[in-house]
C-alpha cells in the first residue's frame, strides 16, 4: 500500500488525439518535450481516508495545480494484491473505459485511471454527502418514513441516469448496451446540495468493454438482483428495472422485502416471494405509485418497464401532475435538517464509500 500522502501520475495523449494537433503549424521537437512535460504534472494530495474494504482504499484527494488551483476529487487506491491479477487488471480497466465517457449529472464522474508503486487507482468526482443506505438508516433511527414524494423523486433521477447509461453509444455510432447489475443503496449517492448520482460501474456489462460470464455467474447483490440475474439468465437493460423498483420499494418501506440473512433465500425470494400491495403496507402510496412498483416487479421482463425512460416518465407523471414537486434544492435541505449538517463542508457522518468492496 502506498504510505506517500501525495502520489503523483502521468496523462500521456493519444498519439492521434495530440492536443498540439489543434493547430496545424509543425511542432520543434523543444516544443513537444514541453507539451510531455506538462502532462506528467499531475498531483494528489491525499487528506482523509473516506473508506477501507477487501479490495481497497477510497481518500478524499486535492489536485494541486499552479497558481494555488486545488480540486477537490475521491482517489480510489485498488490493493497491491489485486492490481497484479490479470482479470482484475481487466474488470478496473474496463470500468474506468466505460465511465470515463458516461458524462450526466446523475452519474458520479471519473476523471482518470492511473497505475504507480505496482497500484491501479482511479480519480473520480468526490460528491459531498451520504449514500442512500444512510440516508434510509437515519430515518429508521428517527422512526420515520422518508417522504412518499422524495423518494419517487430520488428514484427517478437514477432513472434519469439509466435512460442515459442504457442509451449511449460509442464514438462510431455502436450502441453499448450498458447494464449496470448492481442498482442498490450504497450506489446511489445523494449530495448535501440535493444531486442525485448512481455510481460503481464496476460489476457493469457493456459492449466490447467488460468481460463477463453470465450464465455462470451472479452478478451483483443478492438482494437487489433481476430474475435474470438470479436464474443465471444473460441480460440486457431491464434487468436494472426489477432492483429499481426493490429500491424504491425500500426507501418507501424502510425495509428490502426480498432480504433474507440466508443469500441464497433473498435469491428464492427474488423469484418467488408474492409481490405485495405496496398501499397496503404505507397507505400514503398513491394508485400511480403503486402501479409503477407493480409494473417495476413484473418477473416476465416483456412485462416489466422496457426502459428506465419510461420509468422517469411515469415517476415525473406522479411527481409533477399538480405543477409542483420535488426538487434537487428541496432534497438538499431535506438532507441537511436530517442530517444536522450546518457546514455543508464537514460531512455529517463518516461515510462507507460505495466504490470500495
Amino acid at each position: 500500500m502506498l504510505s506517500n500522502s501525495t502520489l503523483t501520475a502521468g496523462i500521456r495523449p493519444k498519439p492521434d488525439l495530440h492536443p498540439c494537433q489543434l493547430s496545424s503549424a509543425p511542432l520543434s521537437s523543444v516544443a513537444v518535450a514541453a507539451i510531455k512535460h506538462i502532462f506528467n504534472e499531475l498531483h494528489y494530495e491525499m487528506t482523509r481516508k473516506i473508506a477501507e474494504g477487501g479490495m481497497g482504499v477510497v481518500y478524499e484527494a486535492v489536485q494541486l495545480g499552479a497558481g494555488n488551483f486545488r480540486k477537490v476529487v475521491a482517489v480510489k487506491l485498488i490493493r497491491e494484491e489485486y492490481s497484479a491479477l490479470e482479470q482484475f487488471q481487466q474488470n478496473i480497466i474496463g470500468e474506468a473505459r466505460l465511465v470515463a465517457d458516461l458524462i450526466h449529472t446523475n452519474i458520479v464522474q471519473t476523471y482518470h485511471l492511473g497505475h504507480v508503486g505496482g497500484q491501479y487507482f482511479m480519480v473520480m468526482e468526490f460528491v459531498r454527502g451520504i449514500n442512500l443506505e444512510q440516508f434510509i438508516e437515519r430515518h429508521r433511527q428517527l422512526g420515520r418514513p422518508v417522504p412518499a414524494d422524495l423518494a419517487a423523486f430520488i428514484i427517478s433521477r437514477v432513472a434519469r441516469g439509466l435512460a442515459y447509461a442504457h442509451n449511449k453509444c460509442d464514438r462510431e455510432g455502436r450502441h453499448l448496451n450498458i447494464v449496470h447489475r448492481d442498482i442498490g443503496p450504497k450506489n446511489i449517492m445523494l449530495a448535501y446540495e440535493g444531486d442525485v448520482k448512481l455510481t460503481d460501474f464496476g460489476i457493469a456489462k457493456a459492449l466490447d468493454l467488460m468481460y463477463n460470464e453470465e450464465g455462470k455467474v451472479i452478478a451483483g447483490k443478492d438482494e437487489y438482483l433481476s430474475p435474470e440475474q438470479a436464474s443465471y439468465v444473460v441480460t440486457d437493460a431491464r434487468a436494472d428495472l426489477f432492483p429499481l423498483g426493490i429500491v424504491l420499494s425500500e426507501v418507501l418501506l424502510s425495509r428490502n422485502v426480498f432480504y433474507s440473512t440466508e443469500r441464497a433465500q433473498s435469491r428464492r425470494n427474488i423469484l418467488n416471494l408474492a409481490i405485495p400491495q405496496f398501499s397496503s403496507l404505507r397507505p400514503d402510496i398513491k394508485p400511480d405509485l403503486e402501479a409503477i412498483l407493480q409494473r417495476c416487479f413484473q418477473r416476465d421482463r416483456d412485462r416489466r418497464y422496457q426502459s428506465a425512460l419510461d420509468i422517469l416518465t411515469d415517476l415525473e407523471m406522479h411527481l409533477y401532475r399538480d405543477g409542483y414537486g420535488p426538487t434537487n434544492e428541496k432534497l438538499g435541505i431535506y438532507i441537511k435538517d436530517l442530517f444536522e449538517v450546518r457546514d455543508p463542508i464537514i460531512p455529517a457522518l463518516p461515510t462507507r464509500h460505495p466504490h470500495v468492496k
